[in-house]
């Protein structure tokens, strides 16, 4: 039995009036998942437990069948997993975003974009060597991620610090945000010596030329020290790998025991190697029992307000990822099982994740049965499908092993 887990990332949204009434995903031209919906079951999973913050960390973490409030510790470390960086016992990781701030009249300070205009990596790796060569220290250290992604390691005082994701407040104000920053003794002097080193940079001079945003700040954010996490082949008996452009999934991937695949091309957006993907996946089920496939592109556009670059990642995670794994499942023979999932919605309406239990779609490639019209949307999932109040149960229930 081979198993491929597929999620599309932030696919899962709220009905839109531009659309009817209907969702991105009830909008979208989805005939792959469509297909795998009317031959197989749906339920509606619970991935983010009640009273934690639904980020793409604790809900991934979840589809895996892990159980957040038990092991989670933060995002940071986790991306530093897959990064190769060893954290010490007394070091704290930050996720420390590239973005684009305005500093506005009276001292307030606008998010204008929490990527800076999805810059490149090898503009973004520039701006922080720079950062590493200016602000590095004893106990400040750099570490260059992907795009917009980055860490910060510190082994000094961050008490009284709290953070928020930047992507939560595109286009908002955040100078209460800001300002916590500039008044901590040791990322305050850091975030304003952090904004004179990139205003001067020639990346940044180069993409005002270009209009495009320049990375003229960092935020710093998902900070944590290394989770406890019982490896998925000890767990469950399985070998498997995992596929993702973002170091997040990588690390939770390189905690939870899986072989990490690096797709050349694969960006997290919209221009991602999506064929590179797939054929990773078939070829490392040649060898492994389980897959996994993350695709960011449908949470990024939704963190944007783009409906129509949403609803175009939302058709290319179908057309490009579920069906052509699954008709090279089909082409190879043998059983094999399917889950398509979200990890949790990211509402056009408001550009940030929501808590609330997403659609999951399980296929079975024994069974033969097939299901009037059903389709794999928010709706069905809620009418017809069977509710689970943990990833826990899904990934048991997806295994077919006892719950």
């Amino acid at each position: 039995m081979k198993y491929a887990l597929l999620v599309g990332d932030g696919m899962g949204d709220l009905p839109i009036a531009e659309l009817g009434g209907r969702t991105p995903l009830e909008a979208a031209a989805t005939p792959a998942m469509d297909d795998l919906a009317r031959r197989g079951v749906l339920y509606t999973v619970a991935t983010v437990p009640p009273g934690m913050l639904p980020g793409s960390d604790v809900a991934n973490l979840s589809l895996l069948g892990y159980q957040p409030r038990e092991l989670y510790s933060g995002r940071a470390p986790l991306e530093a997993a897959s990064m190769g960086i060893a954290l010490a016992g007394n070091q704290l990781a930050f996720r420390c975003n590239l973005v684009t701030v305005r500093h506005e009249p009276g001292g307030e300070v606008r998010m204008l974009d929490y990527s800076a205009g999805h810059i490149s990596s090898a503009e973004a790796h520039q701006l922080i060597a720079a950062l590493a060569d200016e602000l590095s220290s004893a106990h400040v250290a750099f570490h260059p991620g992907v795009s917009y992604r980055h860490l910060l390691v510190t082994d000094g005082d961050a008490a009284g610090l709290a953070t928020v994701p930047p992507h939560d407040h595109t286009g908002q104000l955040v100078t209460a945000h800001y300002d916590r920053y500039l008044r901590h003794p040791l990322f305050g002097p850091l975030l304003a010596a952090a904004e004179r080193v990139l205003a001067e940079h020639p990346v940044n001079r180069a993409r005002v030329a270009r209009d495009l945003p320049p990375a003229n700040s960092i935020w710093l954010w998902g900070e944590g020290r290394p989770p406890s996490m019982v490896p998925l082949p000890e767990q469950f008996g399985i070998s498997g790998a995992l596929i993702s452009a973002v170091d997040l999934l990588k690390g939770i991937g390189v905690c939870a025991g899986l072989q990490v695949v690096n797709v050349p091309g694969a960006t997290g957006y919209l221009d991602t190697n999506y064929e590179g993907k797939a054929a990773a996946a078939l070829a490392a089920l040649e060898e492994r029992d389980f897959v996994f496939v993350h695709v960011e592109a449908p949470d990024e556009a939704s963190h944007q307000g783009l409906l129509p670059e949403k609803m175009r990642a939302i058709e290319d995670f179908d057309a490009r990822i579920v069906g052509p794994i699954v008709a090279g499942l089909r082409a190879r023979g043998g059983d094999f099982r399917v889950m398509v999932a979200m990890d949790h919605y990211t509402p056009l309406a408001i550009r940030t994740h929501d808590p609330r239990p997403v659609p999951v779609l399980l296929f079975d490639s024994r069974w033969t049965e097939i299901h009037g019209q059903l389709a794999y949307s928010e709706r069905h999932a809620a009418l017809y499908g069977s509710f689970l109040a943990s990833g826990r149960e899904m990934f048991t229930l997806f295994l077919e092993r006892d719950r």
